[in-house]
């Protein structure tokens, strides 16, 4: 049996260690950052290494490639991807193009992470800024207006999708109100339920089709004033199950923030316990991830049903003209001066 949680690695080669521990765990999903990636052939013998020692036909292998300074994969290897804002600012020219370039952007951008055995983007952000919040989403914001930023969402989801990679829509039901980075500490927002509603909870409740999304460590006092959303059965079974109607895979922010507390398994167990479907752990911490691991079930049930659900977008590869992308994408990354 798989387990429920999606892991990190310590660096850029695959250590005994860690492949002992993903063969006696088998988890669901990989991620990589930064300190794991050098150049496109190390990249897929570590992708290559790691699923072997899972021993599955599917595993989820996750990058953060939004663009911007949320990009793990970079030049001189890689493109430079616009941020949010930049595209937000064509949207305000011309809408249509603006929305159209992201969809190209976007199945560019998954034909380019699947030629190195990714499979998953933690991609569209579909948090709304609000006056004064933190800057920790900013320029990773596609807009304020809700709809505006389910357009280009939706838009950036399908040129995954059309890729056969999985977009994950964050951070549900939504970052963009808090005032302190989850990295570093919890962000509490108080504002009433009919306004989070109206502007936070709006472009994931138009978008609550797609597969997967990640849940977000902050805390909504008129809804749960005890526990993050992602901590939290009454976010997710009222918020984000309820009225936001997402019924594809649920997976935790990363255990490792300091926004939570208590050891690593008690942290799996919280996000586990209020309804996600996997616990993710990044920072490659092999005791930590041992910790998770011992806090995660096996995948059955709902989460088995919404994990299968989802990983069968990973068979699709629908033809794309890429010269035409690339000179989309080029053209945005001219203008962005």
């Amino acid at each position: 049996m798989r387990a429920a949680l999606i892991t990190g690695l310590a660096g850029e080669t695959l250590r005994e260690q860690e492949r002992a521990f993903l063969a006696a765990h088998r988890p669901a999903g990989l991620i990589l950052f930064a300190r794991n990636i050098r150049d496109p052939e190390q990249v897929r013998r570590l992708i290559g290494d790691a699923r072997d020692a899972i021993g599955a036909d599917t595993t989820l292998v996750l990058v953060d490639q939004e663009g911007g300074r949320v990009q793990r994969l970079r030049p001189p290897h890689w493109r430079a991807l616009p941020t949010a804002e930049q595209l937000a600012r064509r949207h305000a020219v011309d809408p249509a193009s603006a929305v159209a370039a992201a969809r190209d952007i976007a199945r560019l951008t998954a034909a380019d992470i699947r030629a190195l055995g990714f499979n998953t983007n933690c991609t569209p952000v579909l948090d709304v800024p609000a006056v004064g919040c933190h800057a920790v989403i900013g320029d990773r914001a596609y807009g304020t207006d809700p709809a505006q930023v389910a357009a280009f969402g939706r838009a950036i989801a399908e040129g995954h999708l059309a890729g056969g990679v999985l977009p994950v829509i964050k951070h549900v039901p939504g970052h963009g109100r808090a005032v302190a980075d989850s990295h570093l500490e919890l962000p509490i927002v108080s504002a009433p339920k009919d306004e989070l509603e109206r502007a936070d909870f709006a472009p994931f409740r138009a978008l609550a089709d797609l597969p997967a999304a990640m849940t977000a460590h902050v805390v909504y006092a008129a809804i749960d004033p005890g526990a993050p959303a992602s901590t939290s059965a009454i976010v997710t079974r009222d918020v984000i199950r309820g009225h936001i109607a997402f019924d594809g895979l649920l997976m935790s922010d990363d255990l490792s923030m300091k926004a939570l507390s208590g050891s690593m398994r008690e942290r799996a167990e919280a996000v586990i316990a209020a309804g996600s479907d996997l616990a993710l752990h990044c920072n490659g911490d092999l005791a930590e991830m041992q910790g998770a691991a011992e806090g995660v079930p096996g995948l059955a049930g709902d989460a088995l049903r919404r994990f299968q659900r989802a990983t069968a977008w990973l068979a699709s590869n629908d033809p794309f003209d890429r010269s035409a992308a690339e000179a989309v994408l080029a053209d945005v990354m001219s203008r962005a001066t």
